[in-house]
């Protein structure tokens, strides 16, 4: 009897966060009871947990966050512990974002589980492996790789010996329309949105990479923004921790506008869009800050990014995805037991997953899950390439 009385009195708490929503909320924010879920789950709905936050802790617990703390953001093979790996990435994403979201009067826990879970799919070697697993699942005809993609697959296929988290489809809508490489200075949310619409914008990606896709919520097009703000500065304070640019490179323009340190651009980029977008049914920039947020994200683009310094084990590391890839659909292919994906992937993984996927798909979901660290000790000592210090 005591249980049901304090459950009665945690139901009703839920109830009253829920009531504080409504009244405290922008009108145009996601309440949490719009949440959908692909599958039902009564003890979420009768309970006192509100679903977005749930989202939150799942995303938090999940396997594939724990590996964000090898993985690779702009830099890798450097031997400098200052440098930003993606899980510092990420949760900068999801400061900035909530704290402009909190000025907007939008969902701070749809928020940070948008931001959390946004990178999830992310190769080892950031942005170069991501194009070389692209290249290689398209020669295989599984359709082009988007780390966006896979952060969904991950989530709702992979994670959990493939029975995925049951995330909610304002949830999963954000992280796979998130894109902080896309340049915005006004994003509208694509409402209306159904778990049938998330398949097919996933089936069409797939096939046609370039095509855009916009979020169905406010706190998904802000995360959306906020993905560059928390890195433009970021990445530029890492590259002058590298020695790879001086502070002095920075275009005089974006200086002028933005400032030229990190805390000055975020402070600078964050109270411009809530300046512009408040009450706004759109996330918004200035024109004047978002043309100097893109010649900034261009400069960051031909300077930092495409650095040839950086760039010295490129072509090896694309060799070794190519060389992994194979083996292990050759493993797959003549049901090689003793190869790392059957003992550190498929072991206990569900029917359902090996029905549902080609194995061409198996090795893509394996490969793009390591860290930096288990990709090299998963290839020949002799080809691994070494740390640099610059």
């Amino acid at each position: 009897m005591k249980k049901y009385r304090e459950d009665g009195v945690l139901v009703a708490l839920k109830a009253l966060l829920d009531r504080k929503e409504t009244e405290n909320l922008s009108s145009l924010a996601t309440l949490t009871t719009q949440g959908i879920r692909r599958f039902s789950e009564p003890k979420i709905d009768s309970g006192y947990r509100q679903g977005f936050s749930v989202d939150v802790d799942r995303i938090l617990h999940s396997l594939a966050y724990a590996r964000y703390i090898d993985k690779t953001q702009v830099f890798y093979l450097v031997k400098n512990d200052h440098i930003t790996h993606r899980v510092l990435h990420v949760q900068l994403v999801s400061k900035i974002a909530r704290t402009v979201g909190r000025f907007l009067g939008l969902n701070e826990d749809l928020i940070e589980a948008i931001a959390l879970g946004h990178d999830i799919g992310h190769t080892p070697f950031g942005h170069d492996g991501e194009h070389f697993l692209s290249e290689i699942c398209r020669y295989h005809g599984i359709g082009s790789f988007h780390h966006s993609l896979q952060s969904v697959q991950f989530l709702e296929r992979v994670e959990r010996k493939g029975q995925g988290w049951n995330l909610c489809l304002q949830t999963l809508d954000g992280i796979l329309c998130h894109d902080g490489e896309l340049h915005d200075q006004r994003l509208t949310p694509s409402k209306k949105k159904t778990f049938d619409s998330l398949d097919q914008e996933i089936a069409l990606k797939k096939s046609d990479p370039t095509m855009p896709l916009t979020p169905m919520t406010l706190e998904g097009c802000l995360v959306r923004m906020c993905d560059t703000v928390s890195y433009i500065g970021r990445d530029i304070e890492d590259a002058i921790r590298l020695k790879l640019i001086q502070r002095s490179d920075l275009p005089r323009n974006c200086v002028e506008v933005l400032g030229q340190t990190n805390g000055t651009i975020v402070f600078n980029l964050v109270t411009d869009l809530i300046r512009n977008s408040h009450q706004q049914a759109n996330i918004v920039f200035s024109p004047d800050v978002s043309a100097a947020l893109k010649q900034l994200k261009k400069f960051n683009l031909n300077v930092i990014y495409l650095n040839q310094k950086i760039k010295k084990y490129t072509a090896r590391i694309k060799i070794l995805f190519e060389r992994l890839f194979e083996q292990y659909l050759n493993d797959l292919n003549t049901q090689r037991k003793s190869s790392a994906i059957y003992g550190q992937f498929l072991e206990n993984m569900s029917e359902e997953y090996i029905q549902r996927h080609a194995p061409a798909e198996i090795v893509r979901d394996f490969i793009a899950g390591m860290t930096d660290r288990y990709f090299l000790n998963q290839c020949p000592e002799s080809m691994r390439p070494e740390f640099q210090a610059f």
